[in-house]
């Protein structure tokens, strides 16, 4: 199963305190065409800047030191922290009940298929890749809408909510050529190009409508 350019880009971080599998599994993921570097037990790996690389982290339960649960639970606190995928021969089914609920994306059991395993391995690769774009969109469009003066802010707010440049102007005691002024402003600022644009942003952002003009459309 060939990885393509832009999985090359991602790491995967193989936690297991089993030298044979461990090394046998990271020999595999490099030959795949991924960058795959293994470590000893969840300590090992919390010392080095792994936690929050691109990439994924294929751990086990049971290790010497911090559990893979527990270092599941840490990096579970972790915005940044790449998805998990357990290769374990536990098969409590408490064990995987709690693996799944603090984030990891799937619980295998030893012993288990390369080209399964390749499979998860590219998926979560994948989900990490489409939580860091929807991150890095977060951040710029937070950086758009902050960069916009308080007058313009009102003007988006009231925007989405519905109202027209006229009843903007009442609202903010001001002409409609001036509202229409902010509007295009803020329009450029946002890099929108319509109102769906910035209902979308206002998703994004979890900004609610105004609800002061609201009420008075309603009224």
């Amino acid at each position: 199963m060939a990885m393509t350019t832009m999985e090359r880009g991602f790491k995967v971080h193989v936690v297991d305190d089993d030298d044979s599998f461990r090394t046998g599994l990271t020999r595999v993921l490099n030959a795949s065409g991924l960058h795959a570097i293994g470590y000893r037990c969840a300590g090992e790996f919390l010392l080095s800047d792994a936690a929050s690389s691109p990439g994924c982290v294929v751990l086990d339960v049971s290790m010497p030191g911090p559990s893979g649960i527990e270092l599941m639970d840490a990096l579970s606190l972790r915005e940044s922290a790449p998805p998990v995928i357990f290769v374990t021969g536990c098969t409590d089914v408490q064990t995987s009940v709690h693996a799944m609920k603090s984030g990891a994306v799937d619980f295998l059991t030893k012993p288990v298929r390369t080209d399964t395993l390749l499979d998860r391995v590219k998926r979560a690769i994948d989900l990490d890749r489409e939580r860091r774009n929807a991150r890095q969109e977060v951040r710029e469009l937070r950086e758009r809408y902050e960069s916009l003066t308080s007058r313009e802010q009102s003007v988006f707010l009231g925007v989405i909510a519905g109202a027209l440049n006229k009843q903007l102007a009442v609202e903010l005691d001001t002409c409609e050529r001036t509202i229409k002024t902010h509007r295009a402003r803020m329009m450029t600022k946002l890099r929108a190009a319509s109102l769906a644009d910035l209902v979308r942003i206002a998703r994004v952002l979890g900004i609610a409508p105004a609800e002061t003009l609201i009420a008075d459309e309603v009224a």
